[in-house]
């Protein structure tokens, strides 16, 4: 019986994932290279510090000094920080506030399970914090994607057992990690970049609260 439906924040609820991307492009020049897009799809669900270990790798500086990783990683937050700082409610992609009144008004708890240790400023400059019932970000969790911690925390949080839960990804060690955790999972995507989904959608609006039952 489903009793939870948790959220990654980045490409599923709003697209965070863009400035991300362009923070980390303007780091890749200062670091003396060009990064890609299809190279951030390796990032999607990913730490900061580790996001900042594949730069290194990329840039041919795998002896930079861990004080100096955590130094530029900060940076880059910085540059994102800017660019998210007028974030607005008509950033939300298509069909999540919907869903999200549809779980509310059937009594399904909603979580969020998100990397993104700027979660909170997020849901509250969309104006949808007060639908969440747990959130849980970077600033909770010690163990990144595909490591499960993350989705267990949010379940535990609430009282609910794994089995009973869905969770909304659009990276692989996302989908990993609520596989890990014995959850059933929805990937926000294509079949290319996210091969370890069994149900894919475009976008959450494309799904139902009818569809989510039958899958838990």
């Amino acid at each position: 019986m489903l009793k939870l439906v948790i959220f990654d924040l980045d490409g599923v609820i709003v697209d965070t994932a863009k400035y991300h991307y362009l923070a980390w492009r303007e780091l890749g020049f200062e670091l003396g290279f060009e990064f890609t897009e299809k190279q951030n799809e390796a990032f999607k669900g990913v730490s900061r510090l580790a996001c900042m270990d594949i730069m290194c790798t990329l840039a041919g500086k795998e002896d930079m000094p861990t004080s100096e990783r955590e130094r530029i990683a900060n940076q880059k937050n910085d540059k994102y920080l800017e660019l998210i700082k007028n974030i607005k409610n008509d950033e939300l992609l298509d069909g999540v506030e919907r869903l999200l009144k549809d779980l509310k008004s059937a009594g399904i708890k909603v979580a969020l399970g998100s990397a993104s240790k700027n979660a909170l400023p997020i849901l509250e400059k969309t104006n949808i914090l007060h639908y969440f019932d747990a959130v849980i970000d970077g600033n909770k969790v010690k163990k990144a994607k595909p490591d499960p911690e993350v989705f267990e925390l949010a379940a535990k949080e609430l009282g609910i057992l794994n089995n009973e839960c869905i969770v909304f990804e659009d990276a692989v060690a996302g989908i990993e990690a609520a596989l890990k955790a014995g959850m059933a999972v929805i990937g926000i995507g294509t079949q290319e970049n996210l091969p370890n989904a069994k149900h894919l959608f475009n976008n959450v609006g494309e799904t139902t609260i009818e569809f989510l039952k039958m899958i838990v």
